[in-house]
């Protein structure tokens, strides 16, 4: 909420948002859908790691706007090791903080290295202080020392505004999608350490904004209750969807079972009596911390595995290769099937079809979910159909758009059935599909999304995208080419306005 002209208190600029104008994470209100989730996955965590607490839920904000607008104590700039990144958080702080910004970091402060956090002042900006921290960039190789420099990057910013005397500050996303970091994979190490900070320093900071942007929301809404759990059903269902390893006292990459802990202190080896000790391989390409993660246990060609979903534990090549070939060989029995067999009776549905291109010239496919009859069509002819449909097209770049506009429970697949289809079709669909858009999603949607990419099909996490509405699409392709269905538009109408030109309809 924005202050109007004849309410801003004296000094305070008319686009200033002041925190607490912003909606705390204690007084949204919890989803009342919840899936049983003892029916589809083991229990994880018993007891919960991250118990529902009151006190620590008025702490959080998720928040997404502009960050250089907000009054806060600090807020943090995600930069790179000479401070002069360009990015859409670095330069509306620059921006709005001045050239004395430019002139203190020159003079002053001049590097970052990665990890730390370097402490310049707010100068025009509302905020007191500016907090400048690097990420890591992101190698499947060096998983483990990727993640381990994330926390320490969020841990030494919270450190840094508790020495500092700071009471409120705002965090925007530090793991950059442009240093190649899996934005659900850094969300979960910036909530638990921010989580595990606030429970062991309670009385330091009684405000941590998250920023994010409509990208990143989506995934924070998802996993904000798992370690922020604001009821104790979702603390429950937080046992079966949060990820094995949770990291350890400060939210830490940790492997437990062999009782490692990455430091950035290497003094604390020489303490025997201490908590644990380090061990570290002369090129860091050994686990370090990998936890019980589907990802953890991948050897050999790991980003080919992780394209793939495979685990493999003896001789991982040659067990991708015996799997793969087994998937070709099946895969291709039943394309001979879906070339003889009559599958009108799904073909008629018009649930699944091509339409047009994209700006790229990549061949678009449509999934009207709402048309989808799950419980009544033969699942045998419906993926025998879909292999039909894709099997040309895949062998080249191509994108999915899935509508779930008024879809109802009676459409949604089972997660068995899901697994299946992503089993039996090769490499080739994971590697050439570029953008899978859902437009219209609702929670259910985003949490069903992130659950089945993240332990179901990793290969397409990075490619899934949700949109609120159809406009949103004209900025990958023209609407010319986009043939929906008329509810859609009127539906989109709705909730979003006329906004932009029609598409074609069905």
């Amino acid at each position: 909420m924005r202050l109007k002209m004849n309410q801003e208190p004296l000094g305070v600029a008319p686009d200033v948002i002041l925190p607490l104008s912003l909606t705390r994470w204690g007084d949204t209100i919890p989803s009342q859908y919840f899936t049983d989730y003892s029916a589809i996955s083991e229990i994880k965590h018993t007891p919960s790691p991250f118990r529902c607490d009151a006190d620590i839920n008025q702490k959080i904000i998720l928040w997404t706007g502009d960050i250089s607008s907000l009054q806060a104590d600090a807020v943090v700039n995600s930069t790179n090791e000479s401070m002069t990144e360009s990015n859409p958080i670095s330069d509306r702080i620059f921006l709005r903080a001045g050239s004395e910004l430019k002139e203190e970091i020159h003079l002053d402060v001049r590097e970052c290295r990665t990890g730390e956090v370097r402490v310049t002042q707010g100068h025009a900006l509302p905020a007191r202080y500016i907090i400048h921290t690097v990420g890591p960039k992101y190698n499947i190789k060096y998983k483990s020392a990727s993640e381990n420099t994330l926390h320490i990057c969020y841990r030494n910013v919270l450190q840094k505004a508790n020495e500092i005397g700071l009471r409120s500050v705002a965090i925007p996303v530090i793991n950059s999608v442009k240093r190649n970091y899996p934005p659900d994979e850094g969300a979960h190490i910036a909530l638990r350490t921010v989580r595990r900070f606030l429970e062991n320093h309670c009385s330091s900071l009684d405000t941590v904004i998250f920023v994010v942007d409509k990208v990143d929301l989506g995934i924070y809404e998802v996993l904000l209750p798992l370690y922020f759990p604001r009821s104790k059903l979702e603390e429950e269902s937080a046992r079966y969807q949060l990820p094995a390893d949770v990291g350890g006292h400060d939210g830490e990459p940790i492997m437990p079972e062999r009782q490692i802990r990455i430091i950035d202190n290497p003094q604390h080896a020489l303490h025997p009596d201490e908590e644990s000790s380090v061990e570290l391989s002369s090129h860091l390409e050994t686990s370090i911390n990998v936890g019980d993660h589907v990802f953890s246990q991948m050897q050999g060609d790991l980003d080919q595995q992780r394209l793939l979903g495979e685990r493999s534990y003896n001789d991982p090549l040659a067990d991708i290769m015996v799997k793969e070939i087994q998937h070709q060989e099946r895969y291709e029995r039943l394309l001979r099937r879906a070339k003889t067999e009559d599958l009108t009776e799904v073909s008629g549905i018009g649930c699944l079809y091509q339409s047009g291109v994209d700006r790229l010239g990549r061949p678009v496919i449509v999934f009207i979910g709402k048309w989808f009859p799950f419980n009544k069509i033969n699942l045998d002819k419906a993926l025998l159909y879909l292999i039909t449909l894709l099997d040309p097209i895949v062998k080249g770049d191509y994108v999915i758009i899935y509508f779930h506009t008024l879809t109802s429970s009676n459409n949604y697949p089972s997660f068995s059935w899901l697994k299946e289809v992503y089993n039996v079709l090769p490499y080739k669909y994971k590697k050439n599909l570029k953008a899978f858009y859902v437009i219209h999603p609702t929670f259910w949607t985003k949490m069903m999304t992130w659950w089945f990419t993240t332990f179901m099909a990793p290969a397409i996490k990075q490619k899934v995208h949700s949109l609120q509405g159809v406009e949103y699409l004209y900025a990958v392709m023209s609407p010319d080419q986009l043939e929906i269905p008329a509810f859609i538009t009127e539906y989109d109408m709705t909730i979003n306005g006329i906004r932009y030109f029609q598409p074609v309809t069905r």
